[in-house]
């Protein structure tokens, strides 16, 4: 008798989630063919973003640029420690983690499809001296965070471009 009412709970919870736009993150859709990511072998990034392409359907990883619709050209990497507070005895208590890392993507012709752009993640640490590992640990936690936060965001930016392509007659 008390399996009609989860039923009925269970379908209400699904049509609110629906509703409200709930949708799981699938695979990315890119609007070119092919992509060339010209990153160091030795990237995190760079090969976590080959990983996250690979698995779109559409859109194949190039082993080149000259065989690539578009090339992904990354800048400058930055990570940086910034104290936010100190203590009345002078000790660190507060520290701002910051990532930046800019990036362009070219068209086969060398014209900007996305122009040089940068990507800015920032969180915050509090910071104690009695535990010392604990925090390093942590620090060492969020910048992983901050870098597949990077990737993601740079998976939606990626998607979103809009190149233009010649027709084929042209």
């Amino acid at each position: 008798m008390h399996a009609a009412p989860r039923s009925i709970w269970l379908i209400l919870a699904l049509t609110l989630l629906a509703a409200c736009g709930f949708q799981l993150r699938g695979a990315y859709s890119f609007p070119f063919e092919s992509l060339y990511l010209s990153v160091s072998d030795y990237s995190v990034i760079g090969a976590q973003l080959k990983r996250y392409i690979r698995a779109s359907d559409a859109t194949r990883l190039a082993q080149t640029a000259s065989d690539a619709q578009v090339t992904f050209l990354p800048g400058s990497e930055y990570r940086d420690r910034v104290i936010l507070a100190v203590s009345g005895t002078g000790r660190i208590s507060e520290l701002r983690l910051r990532y930046l890392y800019q990036y362009r993507l070219t068209d086969d012709k060398g014209r900007d499809v996305v122009p040089p752009s940068q990507v800015e993640l920032v969180r915050d640490l509090t910071y104690d001296d009695s535990n010392v590992l604990a925090k390093q640990q942590e620090e060492t936690l969020l910048w992983r965070d901050m870098e597949i936060d990077l990737v993601q965001q740079l998976m939606r930016r990626l998607a979103a471009a809009r190149p233009v392509f010649p027709a084929a007659s042209e």
